[in-house]
């Protein structure tokens, strides 16, 4: 983690890794936590392996749905780590999304509570991450993982 590249998120979910892991994979669940609310997600692609695609679209109205996230998987380690890229689009393609292009590492410890959940997301150069920052990328990500925990806590 550098500091200075990239931003963080913390939290214990109250449910075990694999219920977390999932959710994680599976379309129908991702759609139901992956955009903070009431904003809806559809995921048109979900293809949980190394150069796999992540393609999501998102609706305000639940009618018209516009492109969300065009990614691939970089690493993929069942039950423990997902680490994905906008900078390489599904197709393999060099891409320059906006708002930034950023590196997500997602992973998943044993914790008492259930699973230790930990974000890091790397930018290339201190301005993009200043610019994820001020977007607000602590309330975008911080209320996603909130609503994954809220999902998953529910999970019999």
């Amino acid at each position: 983690m550098n500091p200075e590249l990239d931003l963080t998120i913390e939290r214990i979910i109250r449910a075990p890794r694999k219920v977390v892991w999932d959710a994680w994979t599976d379309p129908g669940s991702l759609a139901q936590w992956w955009v903070p609310a009431p904003t809806l997600c559809r995921v048109d692609r979900l293809e949980v392996r190394p150069g796999g695609a992540f393609v999501t679209r998102i609706s305000d109205d639940g009618d018209t749905f516009d492109p969300h996230l065009d990614a691939c998987f970089l690493q993929v380690d069942e039950f423990e780590r997902i680490v994905f890229t906008n900078a390489v689009d599904s197709a393999w393609r060099p891409a320059d999304p906006a708002p930034v292009a950023m590196t997500a590492e997602i992973t998943l410890g044993d914790h008492a509570d259930g699973t230790d959940y930990r974000i890091v997301v790397r930018h290339g150069d201190p301005a993009a991450r200043e610019r994820h920052a001020e977007l607000g990328f602590a309330d975008g990500w911080g209320t996603v993982a909130g609503q994954l925990a809220r999902f998953v806590e529910r999970v019999p």
